[in-house]
Formats: structure tokens, sequence, C-alpha cells
């Protein structure tokens, strides 16, 4: 069976060379308009360009979202926005809207055309209903079981893709009323406020102000409140379904959320491909602990083994579980601004490199190392300059370029984190 594509979340530039460095074969990502992530950074039009630029110097794909449900007014300005895309010769566009996939297919000709997951296909019939409109890819509902996805596999003859992991939402698809009802932001228009995960409580009619805990929790119960996808440890399940693409949910969350994502289901693809479910089984426990350094919510295997039930919803709190922070990351040569080195005092067996602040840390603390290739590892920091020179105990300034001095070399892309537990005080 042909390895799936592992395709990652590209909120912005920095996020999408890290999704890239770390093993995507794919990223998709949004420009200023048509997306349903408005607060994700996207991309302008020259962010467009060095983003493409990059990707396929890399060999790999860069596929763009134009999936809102657009009004009438919104058909002004696409036409431009289809042309633009065509010209940057972007992979495919990913869509949701009947009127949105005539103009691309009229003003974007020729490029591939992929069905967003807000579409809500959830058989064979709708799929090859939209493989029959000239559409190459359908990504599949998540409100899908194992049973479900095979059957759709065998019926239909385009490239099927689903979501392997990321946030889940309470709401058919991520079609949701909520935000648009409480705050006026259309989370089909890209705006959504998320109101699945704040607290709620019961207010009897006659009983203005005095507010009822649904469960016995004095701040509230988070009702909608869905735990996150993780499909990892089903992976096996699923290889012999003929899906083209894996998806990894996430183009708002950080740089240090796609690159641990994206390295570990790089690893547990490559394995189980190549080297048999066997090998993929006995590395599963470490990948499963990488993923829960990353903030995430508890984890649950969706609809794949049919409808969720309570024990898929937290009802608790809404808080994310941050175990570890996200402290700082390696430079590459062009991002130095000082090259020149500084003289220190040290170990001859250290090394020096330029990095990038990004939480607070300091001299004495034991950071984690996360590169695209080797395997997690520890280090004591010893030493920390400014670009001037001058010697810090404290990194505490947000993104400040400083130099580190390190057991061994750092690669560029390098992630340094910090167990919280282990903060000096």
């Amino acid at each position: 069976m042909k390895k799936p594509e592992l395709l990652a979340p590209a909120g912005d530039l920095e996020k999408l060379k890290f999704a890239l460095e770390y093993g995507a074969d794919a990223v998709y990502a949004a420009g200023s308009s048509f997306g349903l992530r408005a607060y994700a950074g996207n991309f302008d039009a020259e962010e467009l360009h060095q983003a493409v630029e990059y990707t396929h110097k890399l060999g790999r794909k860069i596929y763009i979202t134009v999936n809102i449900f657009a009004h009438e007014p919104d058909f002004e300005y696409l036409k431009d926005y289809l042309g633009q895309l065509k010209a940057l010769q972007v992979d495919g566009l990913i869509v949701s809207d009947p009127g949105v996939l005539r103009a691309a297919q009229k003003y974007a000709p020729g490029l591939e055309i992929h069905l967003s997951t807000q579409a809500n296909c959830t058989n064979s019939a709708s799929a090859n209903f939209w493989f029959s409109q000239g559409l190459k890819r359908v990504v599949l509902a998540r409100e899908l079981t194992l049973q479900e996805i095979r059957e759709i596999s065998r019926r239909t003859a385009g490239e099927l893709e689903i979501f392997v992991h990321g946030a889940m939402c309470m709401s058919y698809s991520g079609r949701c009323l909520l935000s648009n009802y409480l705050t006026g932001r259309d989370a089909n228009r890209g705006e959504c406020t998320h109101p699945c995960r704040w607290g709620y409580a019961l207010v009897e009619e006659k009983r203005p102000g005095q507010f009822f805990p649904i469960e016995e929790d004095a701040r509230g119960s988070y009702i909608f409140n869905s735990h996150d996808l993780c499909l990892l440890p089903y992976l096996p399940l699923l290889k012999d379904l003929r899906l083209a693409s894996f998806k990894i949910e996430g183009r708002m969350k950080g740089t240090y959320y796609v690159a641990s994502t994206v390295k570990v289901y790089r690893q547990a693809i490559d394995t189980l491909w190549e080297q048999g479910e066997e090998e993929f089984n006995r590395k599963l426990a470490l990948w499963l602990k990488e993923l829960d350094k990353v903030s995430h919510r508890d984890y649950s295997s969706g609809f794949l083994f049919g409808k969720p039930g309570a024990e898929a919803h937290n009802i608790e709190t809404s808080n994310y579980i941050r175990e570890y922070s996200f402290v700082g990351r390696v430079l590459t040569p062009e991002e130095y601004s000082r090259p020149e080195q500084i003289k220190i005092k040290g170990s001859e067996k250290e090394c020096i490199s330029w990095i990038e602040q990004r939480n607070h840390f300091r001299v004495g603390e034991e950071l984690e190392v996360l590169s695209p290739q080797e395997d997690p590892w520890t280090f004591k920091v010893t030493g920390l300059w400014d670009e001037e020179g001058a010697e810090v105990e404290v990194a505490r300034h947000p993104q400040q370029k400083l130099k580190i001095t390190v057991p061994r070399p750092l690669s560029p892309f390098t992630i340094l984190r910090r167990e919280k537990t282990k903060t000096l005080k």
C-alpha cells in the first residue's frame, strides 16, 4: 500500500517552515481572505509567494484553503484572488461552497480542488457526486466510524483524506452557529470565538441571576467541550483503507505543536509502512509520550469506533494540558544578526548555538532538545550571551536573540523546551 501523504497546518510562514523541516509531505495554509481561520496569522500576497517558493524548493506541496461559505459580495474579490493563486502555482485549493468551486474551475483552471471537511461528506454517494464535479480529493467528515470510512473507500475511486490529530468541534464538521449567535463572529466565515470551550450553567426563568451548575462544579459545566482527536494508536487499522492523506488540525496552534506532532506522525507512518506493525507497536508508547508534551486537551479516538459519549468530553474544565514550555528555537545562519564568535569561558567540548527566545528560562535550568532528526535529549544551560556579547543569567525578553552553550551542535529549526516541574525558582 502506498504511504499516505502527511498534511500539516501552516498558520504562518514560520509554522510552514517547521512543518516541512519536521517531515510533512504537504501543508495547508490560507491567504488573507476566504479561509476559515481568520486569526491564524495567514499569508499576505508576498508571504504566499515565499511560502510556495520555500515549499516547492523542498519538493513538497502547498494547498490553500478557500473554504468559507461565500456570500454574494465575496465573489467581487474572489476572481482576482483565484487568479493570483493560479499564477503562484499552488498545488491545490480546498473549498466547501459549490459556488466557490465553480469560480475556482473558471478562474484557476487546472488547479487541483479538494473538498473541505466543512462540506460534511459522510457517504460514498456524496463523495462520488463531488468527484463527478471535477474534484481530485474529498476530505471526509470527522463524524465517521472506521467501518464507514472503509465502505466509502471501497465504493469510490478518487482520493480520500481524513483528520488523524487535533481539536474536535462539537458542531457537525465545524459548521457551528454558536459563535455567530453569541458574539456576532461567524465561524463559517473564519471568525470563530470558540464558545464551545466556555463554562455554562443553568438559569431558571423566574430566578434571573441565579446560576445552577449542571454538574457539581462551581465554575459551571463545559457541556460542549470535546476532547482532542488522536488516531496515532489506530494507524494500523487505517493502513489498508487506500487513504491518500492523513491530516493534522491546527492552523491556530503554535510552532512547537506543529513541529512535535508532525515529527511523531512522520516517524509513525514511516515505521508502519516500511518496518511493519510489530515495530510500530514497539515505538508507540514513546510517540504517545511525545504527544503529551505539546499543549492539548485529553485525547480520544473521536468517532472511529462509534458515536462518542460523555467520556469524550471534559465537563470540568476547558483548559489545555501544558506540561512543557517552548523556550527557544535555533536560528538558521541567515537569521544571525551578529555571526561573529563570542569568547566564552567553559569547556572546550561545549558548542555554541544562536537561538531566539520564546519563553522565560535561565542559566542552571535543564532544557530538552527537539530536532527534526534526533531523538530528544536534555542538557543544563551553563551560559547565555546577548547580541553584544554580554553574559546574561536570564532569557526574559520575547524573541531576544542569544548565544547558548550546548554539549553538542544544534541544527537549525531545533526547538528547546522545558518541563514545567523543572523550572528554577
